[in-house]
């Protein structure tokens, strides 16, 4: 067959003598031309790129002054200040920074362990339909509100400090972390719960004898996933009193004091290269099992 195709130009030519190489010549030139859609979505996406244009306002920027401050910045960022990058005191960098990663580590801890029976209750395929509908509805709820304002709440409650940024952080993350368990169980495989009510198991066995082998690695990567997360928006808490490194990080950036702020975003920069490195590698280890 493969020579006498060689040998026949007909035979290759799908528009010559070939009926059903001349059907799918006809389809493709008669298929449905999208020419007037594509215009259409250009002319829109235009018009609203120059409709939010015409709201950006820059008479507020002075050329002079601005250009002095980028030199400032960029001068504070080359020359750090090494009394506050290297002070092992509690004003120091070294400590804000350990406290910045005990806020999202022990945020997350606590957060990961609310959201594992949340996810579980709101898992269409373990529970019933009323149950589930109510536990969803709660995590969207919490998902709802920003960092921030758990933030200013918990301040208010427990007082500014390290505690407040716990809280915080802990809530946040049973959202989030509670969306990923919930899509992680309803796409486990069913025949291992099958079998397992069929032996006679309770539901509660089933889940820890069916559920959690098959969800440990996942949740472990989400939990590693969720503290990366934190690490960072605990640095932003300090802004309301919560805690960590933000605080400090304000308030030389408030005084123009670019060389201190330069010190703690050396460090930030640092911390998070680092934890970013491991928590990929600890992921893509428990990926592959």
């Amino acid at each position: 067959m493969t020579a006498t195709n060689a040998t026949n130009p007909k035979a290759s030519n799908p528009a010559s003598g070939n009926p059903v190489g001349a059907d799918l010549a006809k389809l493709y030139a008669d298929r449905p031309r999208s020419t007037a859609g594509r215009v259409a979505i250009t002319v829109a996406v235009v018009a609203l790129l120059v409709w939010s244009s015409a709201g950006i306002e820059a008479s507020g920027a002075k050329a002079d002054s601005g250009w002095t401050i980028v030199g400032s910045i960029l001068n504070g960022l080359a020359h750090p200040a090494p009394q506050l990058l290297f002070n092992l005191t509690t004003t120091g960098v070294p400590y804000l920074l350990v406290e910045t990663i005990a806020i999202a580590f022990m945020g997350t801890v606590v957060g990961a362990i609310i959201a594992v029976p949340l996810a579980f209750l709101a898992a269409s395929n373990l529970m019933p339909k009323p149950i589930a509908w109510i536990a969803n509805f709660a995590i969207m709820a919490i998902r709802t509100v920003p960092v921030f304002v758990y933030g200013i709440m918990f301040v208010r409650v427990t007082g500014p400090g390290a505690f407040a940024g716990l809280m915080t952080m802990s809530l946040c993350s049973v959202g989030m972390v509670s969306k990923m368990f919930i899509e992680a169980i309803e796409d486990l495989d069913r025949g291992v719960l099958e079998s397992l009510s069929a032996m006679g198991l309770s539901r509660w066995q089933q889940i820890r004898f069916g559920v959690l082998p098959q969800m440990m690695a996942s949740f472990l990567s989400t939990a590693i996933y969720r503290f990366d997360m934190n690490l960072r928006d605990a640095t932003i808490l300090g802004l309301v009193g919560a805690g960590g490194i933000g605080a400090p990080l304000i308030f030389a950036m408030n005084a123009y004091r670019w060389n201190e702020a330069a010190s703690i975003l050396w460090g930030l920069i640092v911390l998070i290269l680092l934890v970013e490195y491991g928590s990929t590698k600890l992921r893509a280890k428990l990926a592959r099992g």
